[in-house]
């Protein structure tokens, strides 16, 4: 921004002390000080610290600090579709001041973004990539591929594209250069597309599902307030899979939509795919095969894919493999919190996940979307407790949907068999207002 507004200058440090005060002046509610509302929010600002201590060297007691605090979160999370209560409380804020606010932090983080200049190491990724789409890549190896963790390779190579400065040198081919720029540019305009998304599906969950715009204002103007997207707006690996989880929960009334939504996270990043038996439950009373065929539909394109841009059997299976998870109880690579405890200990993690994510097609018995939106932030925020590769610090894969649950009111009506049209290519109906079906 320096190159835009004369002497602007704000480290990240700064950020969070006034990123923390603006959070507790618009959202914390004075008036019912021991309010679930305010714990959450203390909670969402309990984050920065952990964040701030990753990002300057302290890793191992900045990944602990994250840790604390997300298993908070977790424990809230699946209690939150007990808490039957739900009093509406709005932000100390007008519609029209969340709206300004909202809209300005998007503008400042997305030129920051824009501005950003090119890294040494993108010339490298715009290589690779182009070897790959050429057909001409060497064999896969799995120890490269394992540094990315699990997810559709592709992708993290699109991803590894970052934003810092980068000089050519005498080495450096022109039209290398051109093109490392170009798949840079790309990649930025992929993370503002891919926040816009985020923005505009919470803003309308609000509207929609939550019969209140004010709300999902609110929810949205705290996500591009929170210190942890300003640090990682131009992280596509983080903000991708969080669009796409994000219109899935929008698009719930359609079931094949949500699915394909849902698979292509899955594909993306592997992970989501823990969702399935929680949304599964969901549907089992109406939109389960419409929803199972989208996910189906998804993974299937991605897979063919990946056939389509490797040169041999050997390197689509490798790739493959890397797409569905296999990878994703090696402890090669380890980075993060397993790299300072013993790796082992993950193992037991993984089982504990594992028998909580099949608990959650059972549990609760009448899935509502309160339901769905808590549970699936649980379940992508219990992934980062083994995720190898920085767990923690993906914040995003849950973020908005966490931030959905803390402002969302009462949802009980929202089920499947009321919410859910019963043919694939429902007509659509006038509704008087207010309605929710």
């Amino acid at each position: 921004m320096q190159e835009i507004l004369f002497e602007y200058e704000l480290n990240p440090t700064t950020w969070v002390y006034l990123s923390s005060l603006l959070t507790v002046g618009v959202y914390f509610k004075f008036r019912r000080f021991w309010s679930v509302r305010n714990l959450d929010l203390v909670g969402l600002i309990a984050f920065s610290p952990g964040l701030l201590l990753v990002s300057h060297g302290q890793q191992q007691l900045g990944y602990t600090w994250l840790f604390a605090v997300s298993g908070f979160f977790l424990v809230r999370l699946l209690l939150d579709p007990v808490m039957v209560r739900r009093p509406l409380l709005e932000p100390n804020l007008s519609a029209s001041g969340l709206t300004f606010t909202g809209v300005a932090l998007l503008v400042f983080l997305m030129t920051n973004v824009i501005t950003a200049q090119l890294m040494e190491s993108d010339l490298e990724g715009a290589r690779r990539l182009d070897q790959i789409l050429a057909r001409r890549e060497a064999p896969v190896e799995q120890n490269d591929l394992n540094r990315h963790g699990p997810g559709y390779p592709l992708f993290y190579i699109f991803a590894t594209f970052s934003n810092k400065a980068f000089v050519p040198d005498d080495k450096t081919q022109p039209e290398e250069s051109r093109r490392a720029m170009v798949r840079a540019a790309t990649t930025r305009t992929t993370a503002i597309l891919a926040h816009l998304a985020v923005v505009i599906g919470m803003v309308l969950i609000g509207y929609r599902h939550f019969d209140n715009i004010q709300t999902g204002m609110a929810a949205a103007t705290l996500y591009l307030l929170l210190p942890y997207t300003a640090q990682m707006t131009p992280r596509v690996d983080h903000v991708v899979p969080a669009a796409l989880l994000v219109w899935a929960v929008e698009a719930y009334r359609r079931p094949a939509v949500a699915g394909i939504l849902v698979g292509l996270a899955t594909g993306v990043i592997w992970y989501p795919l823990f969702l399935l038996p929680l949304w599964c439950g969901f549907y089992w009373r109406r939109g389960l095969v419409r929803f199972s065929l989208g996910v189906l539909v998804a993974l299937v394109l991605l897979a063919a894919s990946l056939a389509l841009v490797s040169s041999s059997l050997g390197s689509f299976l490798a790739q493959l493999r890397q797409m569905f998870g296999w990878s994703s109880l090696s402890l090669d690579n380890v980075a993060g919190f397993w790299k300072y405890h013993e790796p082992a200990y993950r193992i037991t993690v993984v089982a504990a996940f594992w028998a909580l994510c099949g608990s959650l097609a059972l549990w609760p018995a009448q899935k509502n979307l309160g339901t769905l939106l808590s549970c699936s932030a649980a379940v992508m925020l219990g992934t980062q407790f083994w995720h190898a590769q920085h767990g923690g610090i993906y914040m995003a894969w849950y973020l908005p949907l966490l931030i959905l649950t803390v402002f969302r009111p009462n949802l009980e009506d929202r089920v499947a068999l009321t919410a859910v049209s019963g043919s694939w290519f429902p007509r659509r109906r006038n509704h008087p207002p207010g309605s929710n079906t």
